[in-house]
């Protein structure tokens, strides 16, 4: 098993490294190029036009190579669901980004309708598959509490909650990437241990295919992995964590994914209750950059933090 984990990271690796030239060749002749937030910092201007919609080919990667080292699988299947269907909102988001020459692509409700549809599914599968169950863990303490008719709902901020925060880290070159990877990193060491080996190849097979993609998305991007692959890649940290029941630890290991999300949470709640806000801007990498950070002493600093976050998460589930 433990070679197969090499080989998930190592050939998607490859395979992100030696294709992605001719995937941004594609965006640039089909005229697919990144929409800037008018809102966003000033000098992220420059970065319109950069190829993006990256995240086809990490997803394709990593399902290819998943299904040829770990073959066919119910519970691979069930994380294939989260991910495309995450993945799925993100790509129809981008192309309607890319048609209208706008920086906003679907509406709020109908993204919320896609993730509620997922959610619903996954829940019946896993019924179905007699994979259900309502407990969830809550880490260092070793609790086992049951949520009964309120899992799913827990599963519905899971889902919604991890795929839009790993989407809203990713607006500096290389670093929700970056996070990404020692995330599933940390899910591949749980997931061997849970005895989950599909779980384990899977998100070995997009940690490898996350580090290929840094290699053309690290600060000045090449390529933008879009909405399409942030969302399935927060949806695949999402699927990994409700299959492995260590969904409670996916706060921890994700931390630097659920920090950005609470600082766009606090800021928004700050202002209309006060008028004041609490960052310069939000979500917090924005804050650093406009304190004068660059933009790779920011990814530094929040992978930094994300290893930290990793670590703990993985010693927790030891505990």
């Amino acid at each position: 098993m433990v070679v197969k984990i090499f080989l998930a990271v190592i050939l998607t690796f490859l395979f992100i490294v030696f294709t992605c030239p001719l995937f941004i060749k594609s965006m640039k002749r089909l005229q697919y190029g990144q929409q800037i937030r008018d809102d966003g910092p000033s000098h992220h201007s420059i970065k319109a036009g950069t190829p993006t919609m990256g995240g086809i080919i990490i997803l394709f990667a990593a399902f290819l190579f998943s299904i040829i080292l770990s073959g066919s699988s119910p519970l691979l299947y069930l994380l294939f669901l989260i991910t495309l269907g995450c993945g799925l909102i993100g790509f129809l988001d981008d192309y309607l980004k890319i048609l209208h020459s706008r920086s906003l692509g679907l509406k709020a409700r109908t993204k919320l309708a896609g993730e509620v549809a997922i959610t619903v599914i996954f829940i019946l599968l896993i019924i179905f598959m007699g994979h259900y169950s309502s407990i969830v863990v809550i880490p260092f303490f070793n609790l086992a509490v049951d949520l009964g008719i309120f899992y799913p709902i827990f599963v519905f901020l899971i889902i919604s909650g991890f795929s839009n925060s790993v989407n809203l880290t990713d607006g500096v070159d290389g670093l929700a990437a970056g996070v990404s990877v020692l995330s599933f990193v940390a899910f591949v060491i749980i997931a061997l241990e849970a005895g989950f080996p599909e779980v384990a190849i899977f998100c070995a097979a997009l940690a490898g295919a996350c580090l290929g993609f840094l290699v053309f998305n690290r600060y000045p991007a090449r390529l933008f992995m879009g909405d399409v692959g942030s969302l399935a890649l927060g949806g695949a940290l999402a699927a990994s964590a409700l299959l492995t029941k260590t969904e409670l630890y996916l706060l921890i290991i994700g931390g630097v994914f659920f920090l950005e999300a609470l600082s766009v949470i606090a800021q928004v709640i700050s202002f209309r209750l006060s008028g004041r806000r609490i960052f310069l801007m939000s979500p917090l990498h924005h804050h650093f950059e406009l304190k004068g950070w660059s933009e790779w002493r920011v990814v530094a600093s929040f992978w930094g933090a994300a290893l930290v976050f990793a670590v703990i998460g993985v010693l927790a589930y030891n505990c």
